[in-house]
């Protein structure tokens, strides 16, 4: 019994080791884990899907539409006023249903911005009073309505929605490479938090060495009480960088388990990006890519479209407003509804309305000035934000450059620290060296590695950034899909 008690112990022990071992993450899989599974993401994708049905919505004005209409029932109880052959008037009970039902069959005209119809409508009238029934209706109509001289408005939305589609698809993309962009980021704060750590946990090791060593010195009389006292000091020092260090460790891997959507009782371990050196930037294909992927640039021509639909809006609501209808159908009456149909007669309709703004004391030709102010603004704010796009591209392909050499230069003083601490080490031990001369040996090693650090932060992030600004994957020489 007690043997099989003791052998689930070492199983419990074992499962509690397994599930405290810590998840190893590099920064792709971070950044992919953030594109797939954060709320900004889905915010994303939700955006997405807003603009299809947008779009959708759109794309359903110039399709067929069928309706029906009715009035059913349309009962009526009240008095109404009749006035008699001597002018007077009588007030009369009235008890009756009027309904109606129609089925109408339209399409609208993009070029024209007219509605070609068809329908077919049925009214029934009974009279309670009188119990009478009488039916009227059209069996069959066609029509077509033409605004003339007025603003098309389907004939604009062709040329806008189109652009408003696209330039939200790929508002799409760029979100994504902007997560991936903040991802990198808190990636680095954990990374680094997760490397101070180590570095006080070593230095909190070698301070004790380093203490126990002096402790034998003094003890021989080679060192001095003040240099005890100076590496207690450093010891403390270290102590309390190690509590900093797991404190923040805490904090920013919290951070990054809520951007990424990781589980929070995970305990996170990630690994040192490689440094970029073999991507290959080109500034006039970074900036031609700009301008053919990134929604601004779709916008900059979204935008002028927009001024110039105002100005025609404006042009069309000013001048001579008229609409004709035309119909032509067969219509009838009868006391049945088979009635209907027996030999109906002929229906025409040809109508044009029209309005002529005779005296507005100048609204209109304000309202045309001012649209056609408006696209000169437009104009030069498009053309400004056209150089800043073109610059903003330049301008991160040379910072990534840049960020490239420091890396290099980051490294070598990294390696050429650390040799230096373990020579500075070594001569402390045969008594070669002070330990103020080791303490500065020391702060050197740890500033040269968290400038690394910082150096390949800096690098990824101008990475993803010039992802974003592109939308062009300049490792795999591809457009993001």
């Amino acid at each position: 019994m007690k043997t099989r008690l003791f052998c689930l112990f070492l199983m419990f022990l074992g499962k509690m080791a397994v599930a405290q071992d810590p998840v190893r993450l590099s920064l792709p899989e971070v950044v992919e884990r953030a594109r797939s599974q954060s709320i900004a993401a889905r915010q994303a994708t939700t955006t997405r899907e807003t603009r299809y049905w947008e779009y959708r919505t759109y794309l359903s004005n110039y399709k067929p539409q069928l309706m029906l209409n009715g009035n059913l029932p349309a009962f009526t109880r009240s008095f109404t006023q009749v006035q008699q052959p001597d002018g007077t008037i009588l007030f009369q009970p009235v008890r009756n249903n009027n309904s109606s039902l129609s089925l109408s069959l339209s399409q609208s005209i993009p070029g024209t911005g007219g509605t070609l119809y068809a329908t077919s409508a049925l009214q029934r009238f009974d009279d309670f009073d009188r119990k009478n029934t009488l039916y009227s209706g059209t069996p069959v109509a066609i029509g077509y309505t033409q605004p003339l001289f007025q603003f098309n408005a389907l004939r604009w939305d062709r040329r806008i929605e189109p652009l408003k589609y696209r330039e939200s698809q790929q508002a799409y993309k760029e979100s994504l490479e902007q997560i991936a962009v903040r991802a990198n980021t808190l990636y680095f704060e954990l990374l680094l938090a997760q490397v101070n750590l180590q570095i006080a946990e070593t230095n909190l090791k070698n301070t004790g060495n380093i203490l126990r060593i002096a402790e034998e010195k003094y003890t021989l009389g080679k060192t001095t009480r003040n240099e005890i006292l100076q590496i207690q000091l450093e010891q403390l020092k270290a102590r309390k960088a190690v509590g900093t260090a797991r404190r923040d460790v805490e904090v920013s891997s919290l951070s990054l388990k809520a951007y990424t959507g990781l589980p929070a009782a995970d305990r996170i371990e990630l690994l040192l990006p490689p440094a970029i050196s073999r991507i290959a930037i080109d500034s006039a294909v970074a900036i031609r890519e700009s301008f053919e992927n990134r929604s601004d640039a779709i916008g900059f021509r979204r935008r002028m479209e927009e001024a110039e639909r105002a100005v025609a809006k404006a042009r069309g609501d000013n001048s001579l407003n008229a609409l004709m209808t035309a119909t032509l159908g067969f219509s009838n009456r009868g006391a049945t509804v088979p009635d209907l149909y027996r030999r109906p007669q002929d229906q025409q309709t040809l109508q044009i309305e029209f309005g002529i703004p005779v005296l507005d004391w100048g609204r209109s030709k304000s309202r045309l000035k001012t649209a056609q102010v408006n696209r000169q603004l437009a104009e030069y704010t498009v053309e400004q934000d056209r150089q800043t796009f073109r610059q903003e591209v330049h301008t991160q392909v040379t910072l990534f450059e840049m960020l490239r050499d420091q890396l290099s230069l980051t490294s070598q003083a990294d390696t050429i620290a650390s040799e230096k601490y373990q020579i500075a080490q070594e001569r402390y031990i045969l008594g070669k060296l002070t330990i103020t001369e080791l303490s500065i040996a020391f702060a050197e090693k740890d500033q040269a590695k968290r400038d690394y650090v910082y150096a390949l932060r800096d690098l990824w992030g101008a990475h993803y950034q010039l992802r974003a600004l592109t939308l062009y994957d300049f490792e795999n020489q591809r457009k993001i899909p």
